[in-house]
């Protein structure tokens, strides 16, 4: 047995909490796809953002098949064998196709008496794990409580995960829940209200390309309650007055729903789109590791709580209402606040600034 498990150190805490992967609308035109699911959370501490470069997913994303979901829970609790050679388990995987061959975080998962035990993580792309070339020998091992650990996971099999840090919380929407495998999936829904018909259908195929269901719509005040409380975000164009605004939104708190709302700041669609994506993001602000940015005397401002990469870009619409796209800055970024220079094209006029990691984005206003 390797030495890593012989000096394995005390119990450390184990749960679920919700988290995504932020899609995008990619400069090229391409798309980043939204992703929901179950990441780990290990001695109070998203174990994703150990891995300050790592765009990838839990196994337990909320838009897998619910039996193939039901199938990933019962791996991890050690009730079937293990997917990979040598009790190995992904942990992590690419959140486009879910294929080795693209790259995954593995692991062995072993029960010790009544623990269970992770260790050995690598970074494999075939059926073994070269732990001396790819292991992440600063990273475990983890030695969890049995009993806290199977009902966590078990959750997720009689009725969903809960909001992490309150118990009594309902289930988070959006995953499988129930043995049966009958459950299925919720896909994250916006209604888009504006007066700018072909900008609503541009922003409304992008948000279809990365996996957000959309509908366009005049107002919400004659939609029936059940179809209003499908929807996690709300978007409104800039044209949409104030009176407007407050209908749709009482219409909304009538029927119940837990719906967040978007003031659009441009008809510009990879902004827009950030700025739903922000919405849609309900991670607890301590597990965030995009934190802040801000605009000033031609720099920007952004502050992250872990090592991560981030991608800086500014958006702006010339005279001619043609979207301008400067790429700022795309690297990896220690915790703490960073002074990023924005340049004078990138600013010219009023643009607005859209900072992303792999698992958050914010939008900041960068006026000349």
């Amino acid at each position: 047995m390797p030495a890593a498990h012989e000096h394995t150190p005390a119990h450390a805490s184990f749960a679920l909490a919700p988290a995504i992967r932020a899609g995008a609308v990619l400069a090229g035109g391409g798309y980043r796809v939204h992703r929901d699911f179950m990441d780990f959370i290990v001695d109070g501490h998203p174990l994703l953002h150990r891995l300050s470069d790592l765009d990838a997913v839990s196994p337990l994303a909320s838009d897998v098949p619910p039996a193939l979901f039901t199938g990933h829970v019962r791996r991890l609790l050690l009730e079937s064998d293990a997917p990979l050679p040598e009790g190995r388990y992904v942990i992590y995987g690419c959140p486009e196709c879910e294929d080795l061959g693209c790259g995954a975080v593995t692991a062995v998962i072993e029960p010790d008496g009544d623990d269970v035990v992770w260790r050995d993580f690598a970074w494999q792309t075939d059926g073994t794990a070269d732990l001396d070339r790819n292991g992440y020998h600063g990273i475990g091992p983890f030695r969890f409580r049995g009993e806290e650990y199977r009902t966590e996971l078990e959750r997720l099999l009689t009725g969903g995960p809960r909001r992490q840090g309150d118990s009594g919380d309902p289930a988070v929407p959006g995953f499988p829940g129930g043995a049966d495998g009958t459950a299925a999936p919720v896909r994250r829904r916006a209604l888009l209200i504006g007066a700018r018909v072909a900008v609503l259908a541009r922003l409304a195929a992008a948000l279809r390309g990365i996996g957000v269901g959309a509908d366009i719509a005049e107002d919400a005040t004659d939609v029936p309650p059940e179809e209003l409380r499908a929807y996690d975000v709300v978007a409104f164009g800039r044209a949409v007055g104030e009176e407007r605004r407050a209908a749709v939104r009482d219409a909304f708190r009538r029927a119940g729903a837990d719906t967040a709302y978007v003031e659009g700041l441009a008809p510009i669609v990879p902004l827009l789109v950030a700025q739903i994506e922000h919405a849609l993001d309900r991670t607890p602000l301590p597990r965030r590791r995009l934190t802040g940015l801000a605009a000033a005397d031609g720099e920007a401002v952004v502050e992250v709580t872990s090592a991560c990469r981030v991608e800086l870009v500014a958006y702006r619409l010339d005279r001619l209402h043609r979207t301008r796209t400067h790429e700022l800055f795309d690297g990896v970024l220690e915790p703490g606040s960073h002074r990023i220079p924005l340049g004078a094209q990138a600013v010219r006029g009023r643009s607005y600034l859209v900072a992303r990691t792999m698992d958050g984005v914010l939008v900041a206003p960068a006026t000349a």
